[in-house]
């Protein structure tokens, strides 16, 4: 796998090199310090997977993932951040991000990642959905109560990024009305958090999706 490091800290890169060209089945090719630079060099390098990170000088990580998944959507980004907060993952993979693993983890869980992302399948780090409620069994495929098409059209969007505020205003609805849609999906999901809503959209490709 051709991989292509995005980090605006040199030490970083140079410490993610040593561990992925230490694997058996990754080259790294390429690193930049940028957004902008992430850009020209999956244009001019063609890597497998892209690893990007979100705070950068010049075009940012979430940018810069937005140009790659529109003009190379055969390339794979896989965010890699300390920011463990539900809401950058959501901006992460609207903008086209495969996956997301957090530089915390150990380096078996961003080997785990890469390869799980080139693989064609969607990776979100354990300890995001572990830190999103106390232990317990993943989200459930499956409600136990089918959900309405207005609580599946809520929780989507809401999956997306947008607010209760933003979604009354779509759909002409009032706050109040779209609070009471959230509660009943998450209480038909057994959903405790945005993270949990985020989890069941990667399982059925809701945010894949136009």
């Amino acid at each position: 796998m051709r991989i292509l490091i995005a980090d605006d800290h040199e030490t970083v890169r140079e410490g993610l090199r040593m561990i992925l060209d230490a694997q058996p089945d990754m080259k790294v090719v390429g690193s930049v310090s940028d957004g902008k630079q992430a850009v020209e060099q999956v244009e001019r390098l063609s890597p497998d997977v892209v690893l990007m990170d979100i705070s950068m000088p010049g075009a940012n990580g979430r940018d810069a993932t937005m140009q790659v998944a529109q003009r190379w959507p055969s390339v794979k980004v896989l965010t890699l951040t300390r920011h463990g907060d539900g809401g950058y993952l959501q901006q992460m993979l609207e903008a086209g991000a495969a996956g997301y693993v957090l530089k915390q983890s150990p380096p078996a869980e961003l080997c785990r990642a890469i390869r799980t992302v080139a693989s064609g399948e969607q990776y979100v780090d354990p300890a995001l959905t572990r830190g999103a409620s106390s232990p317990r069994a993943a989200v459930p495929t499956k409600p136990s109560t089918p959900l309405s098409p207005r609580e599946v059209e809520v929780l989507r969007m809401i999956a997306w990024g947008h607010t209760n505020k933003e979604i009354a205003a779509r759909l002409n609805l009032s706050v109040k009305t779209i609070e009471a849609h959230k509660a009943n999906g998450m209480r038909k999901l057994d959903m405790r958090g945005r993270i949990d809503i985020v989890r069941y959209a990667l399982l059925h490709n809701w945010l894949n999706e136009a």
